[in-house]
């Protein structure tokens, strides 16, 4: 299986390459330079390789959720990619990608979403996979709360520093542990895609939907002003 992968729905830039089981990445904290950087990484990732772009089988993304912007430039990319060499794409969930940095048995993924709120996604690990539990959702912190008994529980991601760190004080003593910096990576994108091609879970590139989770692109001033009146 030769896959190449874009996670860009962060602050993080990530262009990963599989090749029958051996995994190639780029990754860097690159803020509004994912249009730069994304295309050359994944070319030069494919020259290390030795690899021509018509030996790939598929095209593989983060869908999201995330920020608007990078979910939508990582689908543009990736279905331009696919296209061109008439291959199938796998869209993968970013949460279940941040997910697949913790061991387990079952992981809280959160990003931060802006707007003091965070995107979540439950998830059980099984076999190297991230198995959703429940849908994903964004929302204050100060609602969310976990079913069941949160003992096994681990959290990772930028959602549990975000809005003052809400969602961790919430959570505090009821996760075994917090990895609050953790950006979601594309090998781990790559990791999930190579699973759920084996499952026939790729799909025509132009059937591919991101995973924004939130209507609004941004709020409006009325909405930033009361939101802002809300927190005084």
């Amino acid at each position: 299986m030769k896959l190449l992968a874009f996670e860009l729905a962060t602050e993080a830039c990530s262009v990963a390459l599989w090749v029958d089981g051996e995994l190639r990445e780029r990754f860097e904290i690159a803020p509004r330079r994912h249009a730069e950087l994304a295309l050359p990484w994944a070319g030069t990732l494919l020259a290390d390789a030795g690899l021509a772009r018509t030996q790939l089988d598929a095209v593989a993304l983060g869908r999201g959720p995330g920020a608007f912007t990078g979910v939508r430039l990582a689908i543009a990319l990736a279905q331009g990619v696919a296209l061109a060499l008439d291959r199938p794409l796998v869209p993968v969930s970013t949460l279940a990608a941040l997910a697949l940095q913790m061991p387990g048995p079952r992981v809280l993924a959160a990003i931060d979403a802006r707007m003091g709120e965070v995107y979540t996604g439950a998830f059980e690990r099984r076999d190297g996979d991230a198995v959703a539990c429940s849908p994903e959702q964004v929302g204050s912190p100060s609602v969310f709360d976990l079913v069941g008994d949160a003992r096994d529980w681990q959290g990772v991601g930028t959602g549990f520093a975000a809005v003052d760190g809400a969602l961790r004080q919430r959570l505090e003593g009821r996760l075994a542990s917090i990895d609050a910096a953790a950006l979601p990576h594309a090998g781990d994108i790559a990791r999930l895609a190579v699973l759920a091609c084996a499952r026939g879970e790729a799909i025509a590139p132009e059937r591919v939907e991101p995973a924004y989770l939130r209507n609004n692109v941004a709020l409006t001033l009325v909405e930033q002003q009361a939101l802002r009146a809300a927190k005084r």
